[in-house]
């Protein structure tokens, strides 16, 4: 199927971008993390549904999951920032160091095939699904942040993973700022600063890797479906209560335990068509 410029073509792209942003605000709200990791499966699926050319699939739900994740990540930022509880210096030490990843992970994304950035989300996916499984609270690698070089090329590997991924980096932020001694609240708090420092250059930088790309869906900025963002931010915003609400009532533990079975789910999908290819 070909969705070109027709209002056949644009209904079904917006009604599925609609049904994607449902999708992702009641599995957020459900699981308490950022859309990235749920979001760029779910758009995968709908731009394939759509008969999006598979070649540029995974950069199109890349690029467009950035861009979504642009004004959560930011309201997420102010809301910790008023409670006072952001470690700002630590955000200044990661902060130059993430965005110069990012610009190296976008430099990578426009040279790599979409078959590579499945194989990214295959290997992190499968990681982020034992941490969830298996990882405990009381690990501990440190009581303060490492010196000079550790902290820095972590930093660096961190902002191209979660471009090649679309993630706000708080998975890789939480996970190292609580090894090395910060309180969980801080640690989220901390990774909220960062999110933004992703986003923001990752989906500006997804826009000019695929600008004037051939097979692009309509109202496409490069690798940036706009349409999408603008059906997805507003229709997740709305649902992400219900989900929240079902969430009350379900363990922490139980809601790790679910996120791990997610992404396993997500991982042997990709895995799947990696074999088929």
């Amino acid at each position: 199927m070909d969705i070109g410029m027709t209002w056949a073509g644009f209904s079904m792209l917006a009604f599925a971008l609609l049904a994607a942003g449902v999708i992702v605000g009641f599995l957020s709200g459900l699981l308490g993390i950022g859309g990235g990791g749920i979001l760029v499966p779910v758009l995968y699926e709908t731009f394939a549904a759509l008969g999006v050319d598979p070649a540029i699939r995974m950069h199109m739900a890349i690029g467009t999951s950035l861009a979504v994740i642009i004004p959560t990540s930011l309201r997420a930022l102010m809301a910790h920032s008023a409670n006072g509880v952001v470690d700002w210096v630590a955000v200044r030490r990661i902060g130059p160091w993430i965005v110069i990843g990012v610009v190296l992970g976008i430099m990578f994304a426009d040279q790599v095939t979409g078959t590579t950035l499945k194989w990214v989300w295959v290997v992190f996916g499968t990681l982020f699904a034992a941490k969830m499984a298996f990882g405990r609270d009381t690990w501990r690698l440190g009581h303060d942040l490492p010196a000079l070089p550790k902290l820095e090329i972590f930093s660096v590997l961190v902002g191209i993973i979660s471009v090649l991924m679309s993630i706000g980096g708080a998975a890789f932020i939480v996970t190292f700022l609580t090894l090395y001694g910060r309180p969980i609240l801080t640690a989220v708090a901390t990774s909220s600063a960062i999110g933004p420092l992703i986003a923001i250059p990752g989906a500006i930088g997804m826009m000019w890797a695929g600008w004037g790309h051939p097979g692009l869906p309509p109202l496409s900025l490069g690798f940036v479906s706009l349409l999408g963002a603008a059906l997805i931010v507003p229709s997740s915003v709305l649902v992400a209560p219900v989900g929240v609400r079902l969430a009350h009532g379900v363990s922490r533990r139980k809601l790790e335990l679910a996120f791990a079975v997610f992404l396993v789910v997500i991982v042997l999908r990709f895995l799947s068509s990696l074999i088929l290819e």
